[in-house]
């Protein structure tokens, strides 16, 4: 079975390994805070997971929160430092028993620059980071 740091390491590696070190940070913190949220799953590895699947259990393509998850490519790391770095941000970020700015601005969703989702529209942005915005409800 997975760690919860592993699951969260995965989605920052392959949503933000080219993103700022704080944005980076954000989308930790937006799985973080959905666990936190009964609105969603509570695991890290259920929030990144979420979405519909087909009856064999995989995800279906492009339609899970975390796009990594079913875009239908193998999540095979090549950037061992930016890895590590993602597992660095991800202990961080879980450890609740040290103080931690949030920088996502208590986020439960983003996206990247070049789309569009309809659901923009039903949030409040709280923070753009690189080349995402963070949104809460």
């Amino acid at each position: 079975m997975i760690s919860a740091i592993s699951c969260m390491a995965l989605a920052v590696y392959f949503e933000a390994r080219n993103q700022p070190l704080a944005g980076q940070l954000a989308v930790a913190h937006v799985i973080a805070n959905r666990v936190a949220s009964k609105h969603y799953p509570n695991t890290v590895c259920e929030v990144i997971r979420q979405g519909p699947t087909y009856e064999s259990g995989h995800p279906r393509k492009h339609r899970c929160q975390f796009s990594f998850w079913c875009d239908g490519k193998a999540e095979t790391i090549h950037d061992y430092e930016a890895w590590r770095t993602a597992v660095r941000i991800s202990t961080a970020v879980w450890d609740t028993s040290s103080p931690h700015i949030d920088v996502s601005e208590g986020a439960t969703h983003y996206h990247t620059t070049e789309v569009s989702p309809q659901w923009r529209y039903t949030m409040k942005v709280t923070v753009k980071i690189g080349s995402h915005i963070f949104y809460k409800p």
